[in-house]
């Protein structure tokens, strides 16, 4: 699923002082800054480390709500405001507070869920706890994640005689950890139990703990994206990132404070500090802060070739940071002469505009190329009149500038390709509407999106809209590339029949008599449906390979257009290459080129094509 964490660690007890009466201001601004992260569910854990024994010391709260992260800091807020209308005098009583309420402490762990797998029941929202009454063995665990082999590490836990209570990864990844975090505590106890009373040897215990082994032996087998964060119950915290730095993670350390968070622009706001001094944890590796306070990057895993996701840089994650800034505008510039060409290069008689919200910074990037375009053909133009031209024709020759307008308009807050599949279609037809009286019957209109996915809310819905301001041609054009292959590391896009570019590849290869070749492809997945290692291979690229690029989006096109649009309507994407140049340091490419990073995407790429091919309706993973 991909979400956010949102941690905060006080370093001393100044800091703790500050950050507990800002608790609001803190953890609900990191968290609702990364609220384009999920918002089917939010979770807020606290964590106190010195309070007497009969003390609760981890709170939590979570929501399921439709405004989750409100709802989440309302309670809280409503805990606290009651307690002291009942304790006046005990509002600066910072001792007090951390022995009498909740939601006061020295570590918070926030989290924002957007659901891949499962329902959205209460059950489903991070963090998640698991209980002892030895202080070391609790365990928090929340992330950013989703692992491909999780039916397989549960039978690892059950063959260990373990009885887990669910069967998903969340569940699996907290009772891993938790599995070697009891081995790691009882291995500890058994070597200094002849010296130390049990009350003694619990704080001992507390300080010898080795985070470092017990991932590294929790973590071993496991196959996918993630971004993991944990608190044991004594004090100590990580947050670890998978070998191919697939889900991303960022860290600020200063005297005071310990900031991790999936977003790095979050916590230049929030703390108001520079990016240069936000880092990135490596992947592979963990951010360990021991309850001492001591905080430091270790390895965990080794790191694989490094495959961070491209697809949340162009549409999940937050426009405001430097980086994916530019990158969003350089995808905008390098489709323009795509673009340039389906307009027969006419831009005089073309209007551009944008899909709301996230496609703006490519528009951006657009536009530049299309003024830079302009530019050269103004020169072109004075310089070809030699010294005859006139000020009147520079002037009108100058005065040639890009249609820009804002056409397409969002009504509905509603990202329709991470809704509830049963109430996808219903919802679609109202999201957008549009500007009347600035397209003329002879022009282009060429409207940027960030990714076509799926084309429901395209056929549905905004082609509809754009057809009734009459244009002559409808462009549509993808600042990504055409999504081929299923997600499996936490992007709900797991149905590989729902994605308009398979189902045009598909139609295609009807259309050519190639039946042959999606029955071959079934075969080959049916017979490696049960290998799990290394040398699973992803057999679905055969489905593509017969075609270019420019044939399937021409036949997405099609499949788009319905009997009632007018003008004529094309397709354009961003090349790969075009990603690569744009995104050169997020090689994670693999729902453009089904080159998966790891064992598991193979696997469930030819899953997702087994449930299409025998027509069952469910995700592979």
């Amino acid at each position: 699923m991909t979400q956010s964490i949102a941690f905060i660690r006080c370093e001393n007890k100044a800091t703790a002082e500050r950050i507990k009466k800002e608790l609001d201001n803190k953890m609900y601004l990191l968290m609702e800054k990364q609220h384009n992260r999920g918002q089917d569910g939010a979770g807020l854990v606290s964590l106190k480390m010195e309070v007497p024994p009969g003390t609760r010391y981890i709170s939590r709260v979570r929501s399921n709500e439709s405004e989750p992260i409100k709802d989440i800091f309302g309670r809280i807020n409503n805990r606290l405001k009651t307690a002291f209308e009942k304790h006046p005098d005990k509002t600066k009583d910072l001792h007090w507070q951390m022995n009498h309420l909740p939601y006061i402490g020295d570590l918070f762990l926030g989290h924002v869920r957007y659901g891949t797998s499962g329902g959205n029941s209460i059950e489903s929202v991070h963090p998640f706890l698991r209980q002892s009454n030895w202080r070391h063995k609790n365990l928090i665990v929340a992330g950013n994640f989703n692992l491909t082999n999780a039916p397989q590490l549960l039978k690892e836990l059950v063959a260990l005689g373990q009885h887990p209570k669910e069967n998903t990864d969340a569940v699996t990844v907290m009772e891993k950890i938790g599995h070697f975090l009891d081995d790691e505590v009882d291995g500890i106890y058994q070597k200094i139990k002849e010296r130390y009373s049990k009350k003694q040897a619990s704080g001992i215990i507390g300080e010898q703990l080795d985070i470092q082994r017990i991932l590294q032996r929790a973590s071993k087998n496991f196959d996918g994206g993630y971004a993991m964060a944990g608190i044991v119950g004594h004090g100590d915290a990580f947050v670890m990132r998978d070998p191919s730095g697939i889900r991303p993670a960022f860290y600020y350390m200063d005297d005071e404070v310990v900031v991790i968070t999936s977003e790095r622009p979050v916590i230049q706001t929030v703390f108001n500090v520079p990016s240069e001094k936000i880092k990135e944890i490596e992947p592979g590796h963990a951010m360990v802060i021991k309850k001492s306070g001591q905080a430091k990057v270790i390895p965990v895993l080794p790191q694989l070739p490094k495959k961070s996701c491209s697809f949340e840089r162009i549409y999940f994650s937050r426009g405001g940071d430097a980086d994916i800034y530019k990158e969003r505008k350089m995808l905008g510039k390098i489709i323009f002469p795509k673009i340039l060409d389906l307009v027969e290069k006419d831009i005089d008689n073309t209007v551009f505009s944008y899909i709301p919200n996230t496609a703006e910074t490519s528009f951006l990037g657009m536009i530049e190329a299309v003024e830079h375009r302009l530019n050269e053909e103004k020169t072109k133009k004075i310089l070809s009149g030699g010294y005859k031209i006139s000020a009147a024709d520079v002037k009108k020759i100058l005065g040639r500038r890009p249609r820009i307008e804002k056409i397409a308009i969002k009504d509905v807050k509603l990202r329709t390709f991470i809704t509830e599949d049963d109430s996808r279609e219903e919802l679609v037809t109202h999201v957008y509407d549009c500007t009347y009286g600035v397209v003329k019957p002879t022009d282009h209109l060429v409207v940027i999106d960030d990714s076509i996915v799926r084309g429901t809310t395209l056929r549905s819905s905004i082609i509809k809209i754009l057809d009734r301001l009459s244009p002559r041609h409808i462009v549509v054009a993808s600042s990504a590339p055409q999504i081929r292959y299923p997600d499996c590391y936490g992007i709900d896009m797991s149905k590989i029949g729902d994605f308009i570019a398979f189902r045009a590849a598909i139609a295609l290869l009807k259309e050519s008599g190639r039946q042959e070749v999606i029955d071959a492809v079934y075969q080959k997945c049916i017979a490696q449906s049960e290998q799990y290692d290394e040398n699973t291979q992803n057999f679905v690229k055969e489905i593509y390979a017969p075609f270019t690029d420019e044939e399937i989006s021409a036949k997405i096109a099609e499949l788009l257009k319905t009997e009632d649009i007018k003008a004529k309507v094309s397709i354009v994407y961003q090349s790969v290459e075009g990603l690569h140049k744009a995104c050169p340091h997020h090689k994670g490419d693999w729902y453009f080129t089904g080159d998966y990073p790891t064992a598991g995407g193979n696997r469930v790429v030819n899953e997702s094509f087994i449930n299409y091919y025998e027509g069952k309706n469910k995700r592979a993973y």
